[in-house]
């Protein structure tokens, strides 16, 4: 199979026709959207014309300005040198800033209506965009002047962007030197990175010191970005009235802070429980003193389960259908029309993603597949937020947008669903492998993301006071480290540069993109102990709820599968299938 995307249905080329035509475009509609905003939000008369009308001004406007970007974007990630897809990118960004004084007088002329809700219900088109209008009136108390936002807009371009791109360049293009089978070579960093999963230990090992030492080369760089990023983060927070970076990221969120405090009580409580995991794991790979981090991914027991990319997709797709035709109808349609990116190549990021592009009705997976069946649940992973953006298809544009906690619902079901039909398949030896990678996969997205909330709350509070050093982001990530994987991990050995290789910290607009993640396999744990009961009629409800994501509040979201999301009893019960599974694992691995 074809293991990179075909991105033609955005754009044939940057040279193309219709992509040069869409650009000149979409220079028009936002010049047309200053000259309307100027003329029009004067005054409060005729308000739901003058409502209707920027809704669909800005919608053609944001559809065109998406496409281009995703292209470019898309682009980029697999080809972090390309100077077409890198400048294309920067035009956008740049062009995003004349939508400023439009989108700003717009929403201070909402925050003036006092009877918005009795306006909203005399129009179809306003009552299908109520959550988008009551969400950005509530948030007009925090926008400043037109121009100070013009300002900040204009100068994030060369902060913050800037920043992330530089980190983007630098990681994507780094070359780690490496010793293999005798031979001294230089690979990209997903390689490297990605033999944590190698079955030989020795392979593992040196990976992990190779890799720590190529950091060495772009830690001064990575440090710089991170500074510029969340310094701005600050003073932008602060200047806009909010409590902190955290507050507006909860409010970006549509989740509150009761949610919050919830949910991280429930996970420090099952630390322990995790550390029993880590101990145990640590016993059966040979490991005195906990478990070293170069070994958190190393595979158990003896079934050697390797995949093709072929395989892979008949996997995925099998085990799917599981659950119910239509989620694995697409991700059928996903592999066999080149909607994903596998293959892993010099100057492609790592990790993987996936971007729902509602403006074709598609979506594109990017991934470095490597064989391993944590490749696999990584596809089902992504494939899962694919699906989620197909169930919201029909949506209008601006309703397709969900807050970052329910984004990884759909995901990590996705994951589970792998997981639980393929255990049933299994061997004896596969089962216990495919046990112990998900709880691992578990791990990562309780105890890991744990330790990079509190990294992320300790480098916010240090930087109201100065920029950090590199030795000062190092020392952070070790206590945080050390808090969240207890004595289940060796202390001497551990991952002081995580915060290098990790993309999430590197956005001015997704601070604190770690408890997200925690949501999102707790919720989906919760919702999969749903499906076991209601079966059928769980999925129709599912789906529906996928649907509506992009205009309720987390908290109402829940509400249709009848979850109090500000019950610490719920993420509790959640935690509790996974402590289980792990109580099993080491059962198991006893009697080994």
């Amino acid at each position: 199979m074809n293991m990179r995307w075909d991105l033609d249905v955005l754009y044939t080329s940057f040279d193309s026709p219709e992509c040069k035509q869409d650009w000149e475009e979409l220079c028009d509609k936002i010049e047309a959207l200053k000259q309307w905003a100027v003329e029009n939000l004067q005054n409060t008369d005729d308000a739901v014309e003058k409502m209707e009308q920027y809704i669909t001004q800005l919608t053609a406007i944001l559809q065109k300005e998406y496409r281009l970007f995703s292209y470019a974007e898309l682009t980029a990630s697999v080809d972090a040198k390309n100077e077409k897809a890198l400048q294309l990118s920067e035009r956008i960004q740049d062009q995003a800033v004349e939508k400023v004084e439009p989108e700003v007088l717009f929403q201070k002329w909402l925050g003036t209506l006092s009877n918005l809700d009795e306006l909203i219900s005399q129009s179809g088109l306003l009552e299908e965009h109520r959550y988008f209008l009551q969400e950005i009136a509530e948030e007009s108390k925090y926008m400043l002047s037109e121009k100070e936002e013009i300002i900040l807009a204009k100068m994030k371009n060369t902060g913050s962007n800037a920043w992330t791109k530089l980190q983007e360049m630098l990681t994507s293009t780094l070359l780690v030197d490496i010793t293999i089978d005798g031979e001294q070579k230089q690979l990209p960093l997903p390689v490297v990175r990605n033999m944590a999963f190698e079955k030989d230990a020795d392979v593992r090992k040196q990976a992990y010191e190779a890799e720590l030492a190529s950091y060495k080369k772009i830690e001064e760089s990575s440090a710089a970005a991170l500074n510029g990023i969340k310094g701005e983060v600050i003073t932008i927070s602060k200047l806009r009235g909010y409590e902190s970076a955290l507050d507006k990221t909860l409010k970006d969120s549509r989740m509150d802070q009761e949610t919050l405090d919830a949910m991280l009580t429930a996970m420090r409580e099952s630390l322990p429980a995790f550390q029993r995991y880590f101990r145990k794991k640590a016993e059966l790979l040979g490991h005195q003193s906990g478990l070293p981090f170069y070994d958190l991914f190393a595979p158990v027991g003896d079934a050697d389960m390797r995949f093709t990319y072929q395989e892979a997709r008949d996997f995925i797709v099998k085990h799917f259908s599981s659950f119910s035709q239509k989620l694995s109808d697409y991700a059928a349609k996903a592999f066999d029309n080149r909607w994903i990116d596998a293959e892993i190549r010099e100057g492609k990021r790592g990790g993987a993603f996936c971007d729902n592009l509602h403006v074709v009705k598609e979506s594109r997976i990017m991934a470095n597949f490597t064989g391993s069946y944590s490749d696999v649940s990584t596809l089902g992973h992504e494939l899962g937020h694919g699906y989620h953006g197909d169930c919201l298809v029909d949506e209008a544009f601006l309703n397709s947008d969900y807050p970052m906690p329910i984004a990884e619902t759909a995901s990590i079901l996705c994951e589970t669903i792998i997981a639980n039909a393929a255990l049933k398949e299994a061997s004896s030896e596969e089962a216990f492998s495919i046990l112990e990678n998900d709880i691992s996969g578990a791990a990562q997205v309780i105890v890991d993301i744990y330790s990079r909330f509190l990294f992320e709350s300790e480098l916010f509070a240090r930087r109201e006071n100065g920029s950090l050093s590199v030795k000062e982001l190092n020392e952070i990530m070790l206590q945080a480290q050390k808090d969240a994987y207890g004595d289940g991990l060796d202390q001497s050995v551990l991952h002081p540069y995580m915060w290098v290789c990790k993309p999430h910290y590197y956005s001015a607009d997704y601070n604190y993109y770690n408890f997200p993640y925690a949501f999102g396999l707790l919720f989906a744990k919760g919702l999969y102990a749903e499906y076991l009961k209601k079966g059928e009629a769980f999925v129709q409800q599912y789906d529906e709820l996928l649907s509506v994501t992009g205009k309720k509040s987390v908290a109402d979201v829940a509400a249709i599968m009848d979850v109090d999301v500000r019950s610490i009893d719920f993420w509790r019960n959640s935690l509790s299938l996974i402590e289980k599974d792990i109580e099993t694992f080491i059962s198991l691995a006893d009697a080994r």
